[in-house]
């Protein structure tokens, strides 16, 4: 069992309570600018144990009578189809996807803002199938000098150029698919236009990480460094809070570096800068509700070397610089972690050595390690779950779970109808199978009975996995990290 470090049920009341306060601050209109992951914010349940992942969206509904939501959207990343990596689809999908997910859970959504608007095919595509779906879309257009120039930007040729966004409520959540889609602009063009006519409206930022009032160094705020090694981002003591109030906050360098520049805005349009600091600008309460915290840090440690991983394993497609790489290995020594630190890596690459074949291993909660191996039948994957599965339930190692009469089908179709080179079974096809063998056998219903205790628990493979594998184990909430070697050397995986 996990050791809890983080308490959530406080987590949504403190958090909500601040959200209210801050509406009520700026005379019942808040642009709340959100950033992060909303429904699945597995990074901070890594970090934060106890923090459940869809937390944020918990604690918002328990404001949906107040809220509305905006999604915001880059013309730009429209026109180039851009992609969400954890996801694998289009940002303009995933807007849809938001969309859906929104109302599924009674949260409101007002419209969509097309940001960066220029006349891209694209955009105009897709702001078309908007209407036609009966959601109201604004288009935002570049600012020349933005935001740099600061006469232009807040004129009405620059923030007043843009579509006024009809809102009606206390709470307007501006959100998107992803980083560079225009958030925080549309937050400062609403607060022009709301000025305009009259109405006192405020902004302020919701983001987890870093967490301001816990130290530089916490492992929890390296962890995010760690995190967002690709953005470089850096995390630093906020100069501009330390000056107001003589106390050190954690802030990130864009946020530090953007806040001089941020502070005239608001005062050109407010008159006065609400704010004296980056910091100032957040809600964030997660560090008020760390209740143990050695918990958090030795869960960041992980989280750090998981990260590592997860790095090399992207440069290895080019999907990140070299520099990422060296950020994570400098994070680790600051954390003082090593590779060697979490015990299924050696667990993993010994039995690899043994067998000369890939292996996988996964750390049960009792510190067992429970491994796999590459057979004729099953992927190393898919025998380290069925022992994992066997171990849980209590099962004898000598026990098959798995019929022949089931996986022989299963192998036939795979090379003879689908033309698949490989027999073996991923780990999807050796849960159906499992599943399978279930509904007869007794063993095998018991060890599929297991399947929910393998969440959090640590996982390695001594070579990357298959995209399959890898969702599968991403699905039981497993925590997989890979060598950043592949099985085959073959150009295109």
């Amino acid at each position: 069992m996990e050791r809890i470090g983080f308490d959530n049920q406080k987590y949504i009341e403190l958090q909500s309570a601040h959200i209210r306060e801050r509406i009520s601050q700026f005379g019942n209109k808040l642009y709340l600018e959100l950033g992060g992951k909303l429904f699945d914010d597995f990074h901070a349940s890594r970090v934060l144990p106890g923090f459940e992942p869809d937390s944020k969206i918990r604690m918002l509904r328990s404001m949906a009578d107040k809220a509305e939501i905006v999604i915001a959207i880059n013309a730009r990343d429209i026109e180039k189809n851009k992609v969400r990596g954890d996801l694998g689809i289009r940002y303009d999908d995933d807007v849809l996807r938001l969309i859906d997910a929104f109302r599924g859970i009674g949260l409101y959504v007002g419209s969509v803002v097309i940001t960066q608007y220029a006349g891209q095919f694209n955009a105009d595509k897709f702001r078309q199938r908007l209407i036609t779906m009966g959601i109201p879309v604004y288009l935002h257009y570049p600012i020349p000098g933005y935001p740099n120039d600061i006469s232009l930007v807040v004129s009405d040729e620059g923030y007043g150029r843009n579509e006024y966004i009809e809102t009606t409520r206390p709470l307007v959540i501006v959100t998107a698919p992803g980083p560079g889609s225009g958030k925080l602009a549309t937050c400062l063009s609403q607060l022009y236009h709301e000025h305009k006519r009259g109405i006192s409206a405020g902004y302020a930022k919701f983001e987890t990480f870093p967490i301001w009032n816990l130290p530089l160094k916490h492992p929890v705020n390296l962890a995010y460094e760690a995190a967002t090694a690709d953005l470089n981002d850096v995390n630093m003591i906020d100069p501009f809070h330390l000056d107001a109030y003589g106390t050190m906050a954690v802030n990130y360098n864009r946020d530090v570096e953007a806040f001089p520049l941020l502070s005239t805005i608001f005062e050109k349009i407010m008159g006065t800068c609400p704010y004296k600091s980056p910091t100032d600008m957040g809600v964030n309460m997660a560090g008020y509700c760390i209740i143990d915290d050695e918990a958090c840090r030795a869960a960041s440690r992980e989280e750090i070397v998981r990260r590592y991983y997860e790095t090399v394993c992207n440069r290895m497609q080019c999907a990140v610089s070299e520099e990422a790489v060296y950020k994570t290995e400098l994070i680790m020594k600051q954390a003082g972690v090593s590779t060697a630190d979490r015990p299924v890596v050696a667990a993993a690459l010994a039995k690899a050595e043994a067998t000369g074949k890939p292996a996988s291993a996964l750390e049960l909660p009792d510190g067992t390690i429970v491994t796999g191996k590459t057979t004729s039948l099953l992927g190393a994957s898919s025998a380290m779950l069925l022992n994992a599965l066997k171990v849980l339930a209590g099962i004898d190692d000598s026990v098959n779970l798995l019929s022949p009469s089931v996986i022989e089908p299963i192998q036939r179709l795979k090379t003879v109808h689908l033309g698949n080179h490989n027999p073996r079974l991923h780990t999807d096809e050796t849960l159906v199978a499992l599943a399978v063998c279930a509904a007869s056998d007794e063993n095998a219903a018991h060890a599929l009975g297991q399947l929910a205790r393998l969440k959090t628990m640590n996982c390695h493979s001594s070579v990357r996995l298959s995209a399959v594998d890898v969702n599968v184990l991403k699905k039981l909430g497993i925590r997989l990290t890979c060598e950043p070697v592949y099985e085959i050397k073959k150009l295109l995986h």
